[in-house]
């Protein structure tokens, strides 16, 4: 293996936090997919461990300081990114404290009733259901 260079995803995480039957969504700020909505989550840092990453990006994004619940699923298409092949370690996350507030690359942080979500962006609607089959 010594002198060949491999291309390599980029390691991305997803947060799923659900309070009262809504989910919390941020609009993103940046391209791709402006102004949609998406999971709060972001690429995991060098040297960061991808459950401190996703508490990290829920609360740059919202405002929000959360736990981990549980583990949903790793999601690999390497089509689910126009910018480039990402896999994203997708966590179910619980509330701790803080007060919504969008920061980050997040435009906007927004609770949407489960049964009545806008159009998500990258793959997240699959993740969504993902969770909704899990409970």
């Amino acid at each position: 293996m010594e002198g060949k260079q491999h291309k390599r995803p980029a390691l991305t995480v997803d947060g799923v936090l659900v309070e009262d039957e809504k989910i919390l969504l941020i609009k993103r700020g940046n391209t791709p997919y402006r102004g949609m909505y998406a999971l709060p989550g972001g690429f995991v840092d060098y040297g960061e461990r991808v459950e401190d990453a996703v508490i990290r990006e829920m609360e740059e994004e919202t405002g929000l300081k959360t736990g981990i619940s549980r583990l949903l699923g790793v999601y690999s298409d390497p089509s689910r990114d126009p910018r480039g092949h990402t896999v994203s370690v997708v966590f179910v996350l619980n509330f701790k404290y803080g007060s919504l507030s969008a920061g980050d690359d997040a435009a906007e942080a927004s609770w949407f009733p489960l049964d009545d979500l806008p159009e998500l962006a990258f793959d997240h609607a699959a993740i969504v259901d993902d969770f909704l089959r899990s409970e």
